[in-house]
């Protein structure tokens, strides 16, 4: 089930309003506030949560001054807002224009200060540092999902396993001797510096998670443990070499190199080092490599890619160009041969069939009847062979007499063990070239089907017979006279016989005769179902 419309809104501000009475639930009572307010305060913080997707900028200026005044009157209640304010800003930065995101974070900035600083002290810059980062880190974080990198589609992992394994051997040997010394437990420190390292696995698929996540292992580092802070310098630049090589938006790449230098001047810069223009010149540079280095690579990927698909787009527009000169060229045959054969031909027609008037019997009557009749079979089938030559697709093979085909085919089958009685028509001659090959081919199949299933021995009658309005074909084969082992077949044949015959508008029923054998009869006309015309 997914999640979407008022229920979703409905979840979101039923976890608001959790969240809240589980953070005061056992907080005690305020100053100014006794303890049965926590429902109407979890209320007041967490229902509109449930607006947030729609009213994102609105709810976060909503929370922010509920934050500023929770804090005010000592309410925890103010624990769960600068929770849910940092939320409400994520989703402003995803859907919400740039300057109302603004506008949502410089109110939350305040608010988040107010919360941060007790009553009576002045805020210092460490202070004012985590007040503008709290707020600024959700809303970029959503900024950054909606315009993200591109997908990669590249399914070799090979790069990718290379640069776990490098990110895990420069954490573990770079690290390990100092796991315990810290004040956390060594499982602790070692389990942060192999996922700092394999982070780096899933770099080009996720290049802003691992850069995040590469900034969050630097800053710890830095507070906690400060034998690891060169090392998580080392990852964070690589994160940022992946991150421009695959974001390919330049303001993504600024914010990027800025934060490298900010979360880098944080590892490197202590309380008694001494600022100056070269050092700073130096920390720049040595951020600004990696992305150099990322964005190069990133360029020489996309001409590489670009280079590709007008290669394939050039061998695809290759093969269109020699088809279509095929088919123009086939064009051109099919219409000097109708133009040519066709005119004389049936001016031939035309004067025999006017010459039958003047002899209406004898031989000669005969003989001209022959001849029109002949000339109207010649070009009914240079009617189909110049269809067929229009659209090679539909193209059967027209070399050998079908006549002879049939007879080839039943002798075959014979000689394979079948008992094959063949009753050719001599009237079916007369039908359409392709008529007769399409019939010639249903009997090639239907035997070997016959010899497949039914085995040697088997008795087989096949009948191919002419009407006036087309050609019977019909195979009938008796009960297997032995017990056979049955052989897979996938049912191509006898689909290949159904496309044929539906090609030329026939029929075609095949299935048990009842009386322990089977049948296939089929039947051709003598045109095709288009109507074709010359």
């Amino acid at each position: 089930m997914r999640w979407r419309g008022v229920p979703l809104d409905v979840l979101l501000a039923a976890s608001g309003v959790s969240l809240d009475l589980l953070t005061t639930a056992h907080a005690g009572d305020t100053e100014f506030l006794p303890a049965e307010m926590n429902i109407p305060m979890a209320l007041l913080v967490g229902l509109p949560l449930g607006l947030v997707r729609r009213w994102p900028v609105p709810v976060s200026l909503y929370l922010a001054a509920f934050l500023a005044v929770t804090d005010q009157i000592g309410s925890f209640t103010s624990n769960t807002a600068q929770i849910l304010v940092c939320v409400s800003l994520g989703v402003a930065g995803y859907t919400s224009p740039v300057r109302a995101t603004a506008l949502a974070v410089a109110a939350s900035i305040f608010a988040t200060a107010f919360n941060i600083a007790d009553p009576g002290i002045a805020l210092t810059g460490n202070m004012w540092m985590y007040s503008v980062l709290l707020p600024v880190f959700p809303a970029v974080l959503g900024a950054y999902l909606r315009s993200s990198a591109e997908r990669l589609d590249e399914r070799d992992v090979t790069p990718d396993a290379l640069l776990a394994a490098g990110g895990v051997a420069i954490t573990v040997l770079s690290t390990w001797t100092t796991w315990h010394s810290g004040m956390q437990p060594v499982w602790v420190v070692g389990l942060l510096a192999v996922v700092g390292g394999l982070s780096l696995g899933i770099a080009r698929r996720l290049p802003g998670l691992v850069f995040l996540l590469q900034g969050v292992l630097l800053v710890s580092a830095d507070t906690y443990l400060n034998s690891a802070v060169n090392t998580c310098v080392i990852l964070t630049l690589i994160a940022i070499g992946v991150f421009a090589m695959r974001v390919v938006s330049w303001a993504w790449t600024v914010a990027a190199y800025v934060t490298g230098c900010l979360l880098t001047a944080i590892a490197v810069v202590g309380d008694n080092t001494e600022i100056t223009a070269f050092r700073v010149g130096v920390l720049m540079t040595l951020v600004a490599t990696p992305i150099a280095i990322g964005r190069y690579l990133g360029v020489r990927r996309d001409a590489a890619a670009t280079e590709r698909l007008v290669a394939e787009e050039a061998a695809r527009a290759a093969v269109a160009q020699v088809r279509a000169d095929q088919l123009a060229e086939r064009e051109r045959i099919a219409r000097d041969v109708h133009d040519i054969v066709a005119h004389h031909v049936g001016a031939m027609v035309l004067r025999a069939s006017a010459a039958r008037y003047t002899a209406p019997d004898g031989p000669v009557a005969d003989a001209l009847n022959d001849i029109r009749e002949t000339g109207h079979q010649v070009l009914q089938d240079l009617r189909d062979l110049l269809d067929l030559l229009r659209d090679p697709d539909r193209q059967p093979d027209l070399l050998a007499n079908p006549a002879d085909v049939v007879r080839e085919s039943a002798e075959r089958m014979a000689a394979a063990g079948l008992v094959v009685e063949l009753d050719l028509d001599p009237a079916t001659d007369q039908a359409p070239l392709i008529a007769r090959t399409s019939a010639a081919r249903i009997v090639q199949e239907g035997l070997t089907n016959v010899l497949k299933h039914a085995g040697p021995g088997t008795r087989v009658r096949v009948s191919v017979s002419s009407s006036e309005d087309g050609l019977a074909v019909e195979i009938r084969n008796g009960r297997p006279p032995t017990a056979i082992e049955r052989l897979p077949s996938s049912g191509r044949g006898l689909a290949g016989m159904r496309e044929r015959v539906r090609t030329v508008g026939g029929t075609l029923n095949a299935g048990p005769d009842g009386e322990g054998g089977w049948l296939l009869a089929a039947h051709l006309p003598t045109r095709l179902s288009s109507g074709n015309a010359a």
